[in-house]
Order: C-alpha cells, then sequence, then structure tokens
C-alpha cells in the first residue's frame, strides 16, 4: 500500500467518523465544524497574504486535507499546519 492509498483510507474514515458523530449530535456538530472550518480557511488566506508581502514561499494550501484539519482542530489546527510547513522551509 502506498502513501497516497494509505492517506485517502484515513481520510474516509474521518469523514465516516464525523457524519456519525454529526448524526448523534442533530447537526450541532456539523454546525460547528463548518463554522470552524470557515473561520480557519480566512486566518490561512489572511496568513499566506501577509507571507506573500515579506516575500516568504512558505504557504498552506487549500484542499480537503487542510480543512478536515482546521474543521477538526480549529486555531491549532491552523498553527499546526504553519508548522508542518515552516518545517519543511528549514
Amino acid at each position: 500500500m502506498d502513501t497516497k492509498t494509505a492517506a485517502m483510507i484515513i481520510v474516509g474514515m474521518c469523514l465516516i467518523l464525523l457524519f456519525v458523530l454529526a448524526a448523534k449530535k442533530r447537526g450541532q456538530f456539523l454546525l460547528r465544524f463548518v463554522i470552524r472550518m470557515a473561520t480557519c480557511v480566512a486566518v490561512i488566506l489572511f496568513c499566506n497574504q501577509i507571507l506573500e508581502k515579506e516575500h516568504i514561499t512558505s504557504v498552506v494550501g487549500i484542499n480537503p486535507t487542510t480543512l478536515l484539519t482546521v474543521g477538526t482542530l480549529g486555531i491549532s489546527g491552523v498553527a499546526l499546519l504553519y508548522g508542518i510547513v515552516f518545517t519543511k522551509f528549514l
């Protein structure tokens, strides 16, 4: 099994878990997840713009994995993603 397949399996399992929890909590969980995700995406876009103005090429992209991470973890997920990007930069 290659890395891409393993990552897709993990993401799929996380999505299934999120939908099961959302069904249990009657939408409250899903609403909080979407609000957290939207807020964190706005923070990531703002930080990316600041980094571009400072001519720093390490930016976090917006993709399904990023959305799942920040939706689940919130602002700490944003810090985690930037920590991973800056670690690769060093």
